[in-house]
């Protein structure tokens, strides 16, 4: 269902007008479309007057993200106790990763698998970031600044893998558009965000394709990250990013997985070319969309959880 705009600006706007200070969250591990939605929020806000804070669970943000205005001001700890949330970009309260019992919780998303655990649940399943629904709710009540677009902008870049999902339609470009028309420099968010990369993420790249597995007559990609490769090599979390985009690149390949071992967990990114893979991850807890999804597995290593995922795959026949 299509939010309606109008009205659910004037409900967030009357929340806002409720709350004296205002604590915006993203999702655990965040990537550009979680952090780019998160401050583009922010300095909304912040140019209403409004006292407001931005936080994230997670010590390691995406380092090459460092250009977004406001970055610097990404806290791993809410300081405010009585403020409103707003959560960007996460599927259900457990991944912002702290305890939100008893608060209220404007929820801005766009996976389809979002669990609706706010009191205002702005959750679009068809646009292709959340930076989409915020800025079409924002707009509602007052014009973006060169902040915000360069934020929001830098989180569709993302999300759409530089334009080219296959959810892609001529009202994200116009989008795209109305964002660059704010203020936002093309080559210079194009240049921050593709050309950035840490030398620990060419290394680790290096171990995650010489991992690569090709199964089931080549339609099944799958990699893997253990914890002694990134620690050997220096990389973080977020220097992760988009490797598993590389086994969706092949030819034959229509679902690709990295398998990545965390302290805690083993963490499965899911990417497919046509092929609905959010099953996948909502069989095993996690979430996410039809082409790209994910969970996490506790208790368990990589070689486990790789059985774990083949021997699914056999019962449920998805290689027939």
């Amino acid at each position: 269902m299509s939010i309606d705009y109008p009205h659910a600006a004037e409900t967030f706007a009357d929340l806002l007008e409720r709350h004296d200070r205002i604590t915006i969250l993203s999702h655990i591990h965040p990537d550009a479309d979680a952090i780019g939605t998160a401050l583009g929020i922010y300095h909304w806000l912040r140019e209403r007057g409004k006292r407001v804070e931005v936080a994230n669970a997670t010590t390691d943000i995406p380092r090459h993200l460092d250009f977004l205005p406001g970055f610097g001001k990404i806290k791993n700890r809410i300081d405010f106790d009585d403020a409103l949330i707003i959560s960007c970009d996460c599927g259900s309260i457990d991944r912002l990763g702290f305890d939100l019992e008893g608060r209220t919780i404007v929820n801005i998303d766009h996976h389809m698998t979002n669990t609706r655990f706010g009191v205002l649940n702005l959750v679009e399943t068809d646009a292709v970031a959340s930076a989409e629904v915020a800025y079409q709710l924002l707009k509602e009540l007052h014009t973006v600044s060169a902040q915000s677009a360069t934020a929001f902008y830098a989180a569709l870049v993302s999300d759409t893998r530089n334009f080219t999902t296959s959810n892609m339609h001529a009202g994200v470009f116009a989008l795209a558009q109305e964002l660059v028309e704010h203020g936002v420099s093309i080559p210079d968010v194009t240049r921050q965000m593709l050309h950035r990369r840490s030398l620990a993420s060419l290394r680790i790249l290096g171990e995650a394709i010489a991992s690569l597995e090709l199964l089931h007559s080549g339609d099944l990609a799958i990699m893997s990250v253990r914890r002694e490769d990134r620690l050997r090599w220096g990389a973080q979390i977020s220097d992760l990013d988009g490797i598993v985009d590389y086994g969706r690149s092949l030819v034959t390949v229509r679902i690709a997985m990295l398998l990545v071992e965390h302290d805690e967990c083993i963490k499965v990114s899911l990417r497919s070319k046509g092929v609905d893979v959010s099953p996948i991850a909502s069989h095993f807890g996690g979430g996410g969309h039809r082409e790209a999804a994910g969970f996490e597995v506790e208790g368990a290593t990589i070689d486990q959880v790789r059985t774990l995922l083949l021997d699914y795959f056999a019962k449920e026949g998805w290689f027939k």
